[in-house]
């Protein structure tokens, strides 16, 4: 095991776009040196670990955030450095300015730069943020870090699998159930992505259920199939939520838009299909829908979870839900991958 401030040489001045890009070593690394900062914090000796002392995250949001930012931000005062937030409304974007230019700024100012963009910020268009976030990092000489976009939330996935991974101990043949929940409101795909797409990536079968219409993209689909045969693992879509239950070890329930959203924006899209929502509203996570899982088996939940829609309360509060270990398990994720493309000061 090494030391809490040893960072992989591989990463340092790379961005993390998706861990998709990433090599399997590089996410060990990462997860392990995120346990590492965990333990020293709970040890009470983080005061005097400040490997990213005098470093700036610049960070861009044009979304909003309950944890992405205060984790972050956190992330970089636990480690002696700093998080600057900035709001996309107080940049001149939207007077003109070029991304380039802007990019070429903050990689003056910053030693890292953050930037969340998503959702209604993407009108829910699938892969209009993750292309800017690549805009971004094409003229950045600084690393670029996805906060989460329409199509990936790396940061986030790390904390989920860091979770399931304290908890049941070994991922191999475990089965993670991604379902498809209702809800009132839109919601993208990034976590469900990114989370699927590592769960394979890591010797998991992964078992995603969702209704017709409500299809994940057809590229994240190909990419968790090619996972899974690498890893000899199993992936499987299906129409049916109690199929996915059954046996299951991890239960991830979280509402996503549907493909026709998904290509023709909220504005366009979503007074026509919300009534298609409303068909479906028994697929909740309830109390009885523990007996069809395995004797130990989690729920977890990136937040914010949409209480009495996606799970009941009696779900969410109970003795499986690790819904507060993995908010707190993405401080300790953020700051391994802020010490590995920052690198640490000697």
């Amino acid at each position: 095991m090494h030391e809490a401030g040893h960072t992989d040489p591989g990463l340092e001045g790379r961005d993390l776009i998706t861990l998709q890009e990433w090599s399997a070593d590089e996410i060990d690394e990462t997860m392990e040196l995120a346990g590492e900062i965990k333990r020293l914090h709970k040890s009470g000796k983080i005061s005097s670990f400040n490997p990213l002392i005098k470093r700036t995250l610049i960070m861009l949001f044009y979304a909003p955030s309950t944890r992405t930012r205060s984790a972050f931000e956190t992330a970089m005062t636990l480690m002696g450095g700093h998080a600057q937030h900035v709001s996309s409304s107080m940049t001149r974007e939207g007077e003109g300015e070029s991304r380039k230019d802007i990019a070429k700024m903050y990689e003056l100012y910053g030693d890292a730069l953050g930037i969340r963009l998503l959702d209604h910020a993407t009108d829910f268009v699938y892969g209009r943020g993750n292309a800017v976030l690549r805009e971004f990092a094409e003229h950045s000489g600084k690393p670029v870090i996805n906060m989460a976009d329409d199509t990936f939330h790396p940061t986030q996935a790390l904390a989920d699998l860091m979770t399931v991974k304290e908890r049941l101990g070994s991922l191999e043949h475990r089965k993670f159930a991604i379902t498809w929940a209702y809800a009132n409101v839109p919601r993208g795909y990034c976590s469900i992505d990114e989370d699927a797409l590592l769960a394979t990536r890591l010797g998991m079968d992964v078992s995603i259920a969702h209704p017709p219409g409500f299809e994940l993209p057809d590229e994240i689909v190909n990419m968790a199939e090619k996972n899974a045969r690498a890893s000899g693992t199993e992936f499987e879509i299906t129409n049916s939520r109690e199929d996915a239950l059954k046996g299951a070890s991890v239960v991830f329930p979280r509402s996503w838009i549907t493909k026709r959203v998904s290509k023709g924006g909220y504005a366009k899209a979503w007074d026509e299909e919300k009534g298609g929502y409303e068909r479906y509203r028994d697929w909740r996570l309830k109390k009885g829908d523990l007996r069809l899982m395995s004797r130990d088996a989690i729920v977890t939940h990136v937040l914010p979870v949409l209480r009495g829609y996606e799970a009941d309360d009696d779900v969410m509060d109970s003795e499986h839900s690790v819904i507060y270990q993995q908010a707190e398990n993405g401080l300790f994720a953020k700051c391994a991958v802020l010490l590995q493309l920052m690198g640490a000061k000697e």
